[in-house]
């Protein structure tokens, strides 16, 4: 019976706890920096402990709860978080202090909460998800966990008992959203409530455990003064961007992956004055605007052999028959790079969008790509001739060696010659030595003026 109330609490057939807000210190989540110091201390000592002795005590403690559990019956299924919490606490504390099992008062209070976390909620998960510095957590199998922070890759001691463990808990996320995760849908990306993004991959496909990677969403956005602040660009960046936006000019940011491009379209849709109607369009929305006037769309995978789908491409045809001021793509890596740039070449100024490139000329390359990918029947020199017409400036975006993100350059499309697009960086990122030999960031005028005629009045030296 043990064995069977062990099942419905840690395995598949759990009551899944609802998803929640991964940033917020929730009363059932005891968030690592509101936890007690001696706690936050047993947990940094626990890559210390014989691993081995803890897994003991915790198997024995976790026996021991359920076999409790069993006599309460209903009135266990009654308790609220907070009367769990104290009843797993005092449980813990009785049996290792009655058995006299050498461990200080700090490690009781860990074995405790991670008991709790197990029960009411997500496990080796729990302070990660509940951390507001950590950005993306990475699970290779059951043994390799990392976390990103501040865009640098760190390994964390979150420890799983085995991929069973592992898969339980990510069934637990995944429960409420209506998910299914097994050998015939081995594969499942979702949004949780708060907007943050899972996406897990198991065997078969995955050859080496559950393969497990989530995106955490910022509940507050990061503003304009805050990325200045964190120095991706300094003031004269920010008032080019500024006047770019207001004079309604077509931008894309464009940069690798996980170089801030969505954080940096959030920052840009900041400028565009109040009043104007936007229409936001992603495959999962992660933006923020703090705009009065917005639709937001999101698109919609196919179910059985792809029927239903609703594609970015179709999101961004309707919405130019919504009246919108302006339209803002997530992402543009499809089909929808035609209509997105007609949008910007018919009564659409100032819209915007973020790609995958690692500079500006390889931008260009892969608007041209995915526009003949799409079925653009004219020529190259026609195509590039739209894109010259269409778009004005490029923000590149970039990830430093040190986790850094820096604006790297703001790029004017100056136009063709030779049957080429001509660029010209308006802004340009270098490092520079300090008076005690630190790098400083510093963003060099390349041009007096931009030649842009919407901000050509805008001095850059």
């Amino acid at each position: 019976m043990v064995q069977e109330m062990s099942d419905i609490i840690f395995g598949q057939e759990a009551p899944a706890p609802k998803p929640k807000d991964i940033e917020s210190t929730d009363k059932q989540t005891a968030s690592a920096a509101n936890a007690p110091e001696d706690l936050q201390f047993a947990a940094a000592k626990v890559s210390d402990m014989d691993s081995a002795v803890l897994a003991d005590v915790k198997e024995m403690a976790h026996e021991h709860i359920l076999a409790i559990i069993e006599k309460k019956g209903a009135t266990f299924a009654k308790m609220d978080s907070s009367a769990l919490e104290k009843f797993i606490q005092g449980e813990v504390q009785s049996l290792i202090y009655g058995k006299q099992i050498p461990l200080n008062d700090s490690e009781v209070a860990y074995v405790a909460d991670s008991l709790y976390k197990e029960i009411a909620g997500f496990g080796p998960l729990e302070d990660l998800l509940a951390d507001p510095n950590v950005e993306d957590v990475m699970i290779n199998g059951y043994k390799d966990v990392y976390v990103s922070k501040m865009g640098c890759m760190e390994r964390v001691q979150a420890r799983f008992v085995d991929n069973a463990h592992l898969l339980r808990i990510v069934r637990r996320i995944l429960a409420p959203l209506g998910r299914r995760l097994d050998e015939s849908s081995p594969m499942v990306d979702a949004r949780l409530p708060d907007g943050s993004r899972i996406n897990v991959i198991i065997s078969p496909l995955a050859r080496d455990g559950v393969v497990v990677s989530i995106r955490k969403f910022r509940s507050t956005p990061l503003r304009a003064e805050d990325l200045m602040g964190l120095g991706t660009f300094d003031s004269r960046v920010y008032e080019l961007m500024q006047e770019a936006v207001r004079k309604r000019c077509n931008l894309v940011v464009s940069g690798a992956t996980s170089t801030g491009k969505t954080s940096m379209l959030n920052v840009l849709a900041e400028f565009i004055p109040a009043g104007e109607r936007l229409i936001t369009i992603e495959d999962t929305a992660e933006l923020q605007l703090n705009h009065h006037h917005v639709v937001r769309l999101e698109s919609r995978p196919g179910g059985h052999e792809g029927a239903g789908s609703i594609s970015i491409r179709d999101l961004v045809k309707n919405s130019l028959r919504m009246r919108p001021d302006r339209v803002v793509v997530g992402e543009v890596r499809g089909a929808e790079v035609l209509d997105m740039l007609q949008a910007m070449s018919t009564g659409h100024d100032g819209s915007m969008g973020t790609i995958h490139a690692s500079t500006p000329r390889d931008c260009l390359h892969r608007l041209e790509m995915l526009s003949g990918f799409a079925g653009f029947t004219g020529n190259e020199m026609s195509l590039r001739r739209q894109i010259a017409s269409a778009l004005d400036l490029i923000v590149q975006i970039v990830r430093l060696p040190s986790g850094k993100r820096r604006i790297y350059s703001i790029t004017e499309v100056a136009g063709i010659v030779d049957d080429n697009i001509l660029l010209q960086d308006l802004y340009r990122h270098e490092s520079r030595l300090g008076p005690d030999g630190q790098e400083l960031d510093n963003w060099v005028p390349v041009v007096p003026y931009p030649k842009n005629p919407k901000i050509s009045h805008i001095r850059l030296t």
